[in-house]
């Protein structure tokens, strides 16, 4: 199974959605979940915010998630040099064996064109950044995902889970 992850802060508490799916083209999760987090620390001025990856990894124990890959909204690495992004640390924390794909909608002054996805033409592409899998690999995988215009439906459903709570 395959998870496509995101987390929704409301001041000090966060929601933390998953969507399960096998196939890269499914139009729909096979199963959802969701973990609520009572209290997140603020973030650190100044410093890189993984606010998220406590979030995530409770998710995870939660509900006892094994995934073969995970998908975030976000950074795995935040330059060619890559330099460490919350995909990365939770590529870590995972021991280094569950690959990590990182998908924006924004980009990064260290990233080049080689991060960037098509996935309609004539829409703005999407930065993919990745761990424990080759780059070539992710985009293909992304650009393989269901859904109309940039953003694949599943990182829509799991980002509206996120933020509703429900």
């Amino acid at each position: 199974m395959k998870l496509a992850i995101a987390v929704h802060f409301d001041g000090a508490q966060a929601h933390a959605a998953a969507v399960a799916f096998e196939a890269w083209d499914s139009a729909e999760a096979t199963k959802t979940y969701l973990s609520r987090i009572a209290h997140v620390e603020k973030a650190e001025r100044g410093s890189l915010d993984l606010r998220e990856l406590p979030c995530v990894m409770q998710l995870l124990r939660e509900h006892r998630l094994e995934p073969e890959l995970i998908l975030i909204d976000g950074f795995v690495h935040l330059d060619a040099d890559e330099t460490p992004g919350l995909g990365q640390h939770l590529f870590h924390a995972l021991g280094g064996v569950v690959p990590v794909v990182g998908v924006s909608k924004s980009g990064l002054p260290g990233l080049s064109s080689q991060f960037e996805v098509t996935r309609e033409e004539e829409t703005k592409p999407l930065l993919v950044t990745c761990a424990g899998i080759d780059i070539g690999a992710a985009k293909a995988r992304l650009r393989a995902m269901h859904g109309r215009k940039r953003i694949p439906t599943l990182m829509k459903l799991v980002a509206r889970l996120a933020k509703n709570g429900d």
